[in-house]
C-alpha cells in the first residue's frame, strides 16, 4: 500500500470524523414548549368572540349560521398553513367535506275549529307522530276525563267511533279531595303525568279519530311549556344520515288550553270554564253534552340538509401514513323558539377554537423544519348535537384518512368553564376531565398522564370516565365514533353547567386560562403521540 501524503491523511482524518459525528440534536425551537406557548388564552379568545357571536345564529346544523363558521374555520386552516385534503373533484381538494343529512318534519301542520286556525307549538302541542296528509273534518265529544276504570267510565253509552274526542286531564275528584277513582287520598294512575298514554290508548280502542286533551296547567304554565317543547323539538329533529320510516299513526294526542278547546266544543271559553269548575267540584257530568267539530291537517314530509365538517393536515415525516387526529364539534343548538340565540360558546365553540389553536402550534412546527413524524389531522365535525352524526359520517362513512392508520383521536367538547362539582374545591380552575384514556390503550393512558406531570399539573379528574357513572359522558361524544373503531381516545371536558343548552352560554363566562391550558395539555400528549417510535398498543377493552 503506498504511504499517504500530511495532507492526504488530514483530508482523510477529516473524512472519517465527519462520517463518525453522530446526527446533530434537534434546535431548542424543536422542543414542544417552543410551539405550546403559541396556545394562548388571547388566540383563544379572539376566534370564540367570532365563533360565539350572535350572527352565527347558534351554528345549527344545515342553518346559514353553521355555513358560516365553517366558512370561517376553513378560512382560519388555510391562513394557518394546513392542507386541504378532500377530495372534491378534478385533482382538487378542499377543507370542506360536504354530506346530505336526512329529516323528517312538518309540512303543514294545523287545527281549524270555529273561525280560528291553531298552530303548532303555538297554540298545542302533540304527543307521538301522526300523518293527516290531507285536511279531514270530524265530530268534537266531549269525554270528561276520558277515565274507563271500577269506578268511572266516562264512555258508558257514548259512541266515540270516528270522532275526535276532547277531555280534561288528571282525574276527578270527591268533595273532601279524595280521587273519585280510587276513594283514597292517593291519586290513580289517571293522575300521572303520563296518563296520556293511558287516555289515548282507552280513547283509540273506542274508536276515536283524534285525541284532545285539556291541559290542567294555568295560561302562562301552558305558554312555558309550549315553548320548552318547541326548544326540545328544535333540538332533536330527526336528523339521520340514512333516510328512515317514522313510527307513525293517523291518531294524534294533542295537549290543548281551556280556550281552544271551546273553540272545537262550540262553546265560548267562559261557557266551558264554567262547565269545567261543575265538573270538578260537584261532580257533575257532561259527557256528550258538548260538541262541535274540527278540521286537522298533520303532513309529515323528507327534507335533505346539506352540511360539512370542516378538517386540515400537517403532513407527518417519516410515519406521515399514520395518522393522529384532533377534533371538535362546531355545531350548537341554534335559536330558541323566543327569538333568543343559543351561542354555545362553551359548547362546543371553546373544543373548536382549541383545535384551531393546536393546528397552529404544529403547523408552525412544519414550517420551521420540526414537523411531526405521524400526520395530523384537525377535525371540526358538525351534527353532534343531532346525534354525533358528523363524526358518524366521517369515521363510519368516509374516512378521509385510512380508519385503520388513525392512531388516536383527542377530542375536545366543553372546556374552559367550571363546573357545580370543582366550584366548590380550590383551586377551582386547574382541573379536566379525562375520559377514555385507559379504555383501549395503556399506551396513551400513560402518555396522557405524563403529559400532564411534566408540563401542565392539572387535576386529571376521572369520574366520568367510570363506567357506573349514570351520566354516560363516554358514549355522548364525537370520540366515541372512533373508539367503537378500537381507534384509543381521549376526550376533555370540564362539566356541565347551569346554562347547557340554553342562551347563557357565551363568551364572557369561558375561563380562558382554563381553556388555553387544557388545549397545551392536548398539545403535549398529540406532540408525544406524533413523535414516538411505536405506535400507541391497543391492548385494552374496558367499558
Amino acid at each position: 500500500m503506498p504511504s499517504s501524503t500530511p495532507l492526504a491523511l488530514l483530508g482523510s482524518l477529516l473524512s472519517l470524523t465527519l462520517v463518525a459525528q453522530p446526527p446533530a440534536a434537534r434546535p431548542d425551537a424543536a422542543r414542544p414548549e417552543t410551539y405550546a406557548q403559541t396556545i394562548t388564552a388571547d388566540d383563544l379568545r379572539k376566534h370564540l368572540t367570532i365563533l360565539a357571536a350572535d350572527d352565527m345564529e347558534g351554528r345549527e346544523t344545515g342553518m346559514p349560521g353553521q355555513k358560516k363558521a365553517a366558512a370561517y374555520i376553513a378560512g382560519q386552516m388555510a391562513e394557518i398553513g394546513l392542507k386541504a385534503i378532500v377530495p372534491a373533484g378534478d385533482g382538487k381538494t378542499a377543507y370542506l367535506q360536504p354530506f346530505t343529512l336526512y329529516k323528517k318534519t312538518w309540512g303543514e301542520f294545523y287545527v281549524k275549529a270555529g273561525k280560528k286556525q291553531f298552530a303548532y307549538l303555538k297554540d298545542y302541542l302533540t304527543n307521538g307522530l301522526l300523518n293527516v296528509p290531507q285536511e279531514t273534518s270530524y265530530e268534537t265529544v266531549f269525554v270528561n276525563y276520558g277515565i274507563v276504570d271500577d269506578k268511572v267510565n266516562d264512555y258508558v253509552n257514548l259512541d266515540v267511533k270516528g270522532k275526535a274526542v276532547v277531555m280534561l286531564d288528571g282525574e276527578p275528584k270527591n268533595a273532601d279531595g279524595s280521587s273519585a277513582v280510587t276513594g283514597a287520598k292517593e291519586g290513580s294512575r289517571w293522575a300521572r303525568p303520563d296518563s296520556w298514554r293511558i287516555r289515548t290508548q282507552v280513547a283509540k280502542d273506542k274508536g276515536a279519530a283524534q285525541v284532545f286533551i285539556i291541559s290542567a296547567s294555568t295560561p302562562d304554565e301552558f305558554k312555558k311549556l309550549l315553548s320548552e317543547r318547541g326548544a326540545l323539538q328544535q333540538r332533536f329533529n330527526r336528523l339521520g344520515l340514512k333516510p328512515g320510516a317514522e313510527n307513525v299513526g293517523t291518531v294524534g294526542t294533542f295537549m290543548i288550553s281551556t280556550d281552544m278547546a271551546a273553540q272545537l266544543l262550540g262553546k265560548k271559553p267562559s261557557q266551558l270554564t264554567k262547565a269545567i269548575e261543575q265538573i270538578r267540584t260537584s261532580g257533575t257530568s257532561t259527557v256528550g253534552k258538548l260538541a262541535g267539530t274540527v278540521a286537522v291537517k298533520a303532513e309529515r314530509k323528507d327534507e335533505n340538509v346539506q352540511t360539512e365538517n370542516v378538517m386540515g393536515y400537517v403532513e407527518g415525516s417519516d410515519k406521515k401514513d399514520e395518522v393522529v387526529i384532533v377534533s371538535g364539534h362546531y355545531d350548537h343548538i341554534g335559536i330558541s323558539p323566543d327569538g333568543q340565540v343559543n351561542n354555545g360558546a362553551n359548547d362546543d365553540g371553546s373544543g373548536t377554537v382549541s383545535v384551531l389553536e393546536l393546528a397552529q402550534a404544529f403547523a408552525k412546527a412544519k414550517t420551521e423544519g420540526n414537523g411531526p413524524r405521524r400526520s395530523m389531522l384537525f377535525l371540526t365535525v358538525v351534527g353532534e348535537e343531532k346525534g354525533l352524526l358528523g363524526s358518524e359520517y366521517y369515521a363510519d362513512f368516509s374516512p378521509v384518512l385510512p380508519l385503520a392508520n388513525t392512531v388516536a383521536d383527542l377530542n375536545i367538547d366543553m372546556v374552559g368553564r367550571v363546573d357545580d362539582i370543582h366550584a366548590k374545591k380550590s383551586p377551582s380552575d386547574n382541573y379536566i376531565y379525562v375520559i377514555g384514556s385507559d379504555k383501549l390503550s395503556s399506551d396513551l393512558h400513560r402518555i396522557s398522564e405524563n403529559a400532564n406531570s411534566q408540563y401542565t399539573q392539572m387535576e386529571l379528574d376521572y369520574k366520568y370516565n367510570e363506567p357506573t357513572d349514570p351520566e354516560r359522558i363516554y358514549y355522548r361524544s364525537d370520540h366515541y365514533n372512533f373508539a367503537k373503531h378500537k381507534i384509543p381516545v381521549v376526550f376533555y371536558f370540564n362539566g356541565l353547567h347551569a346554562d347547557y343548552h340554553r342562551p347563557g352560554d357565551d363568551v364572557e363566562k369561558i375561563d380562558f386560562k382554563l381553556a388555553e391550558k387544557t388545549a397545551r395539555l392536548v398539545f403535549y400528549t398529540a406532540w408525544e403521540i406524533a413523535n414516538r417510535d411505536e405506535r400507541l398498543k391497543v391492548d385494552s377493552n374496558k367499558p
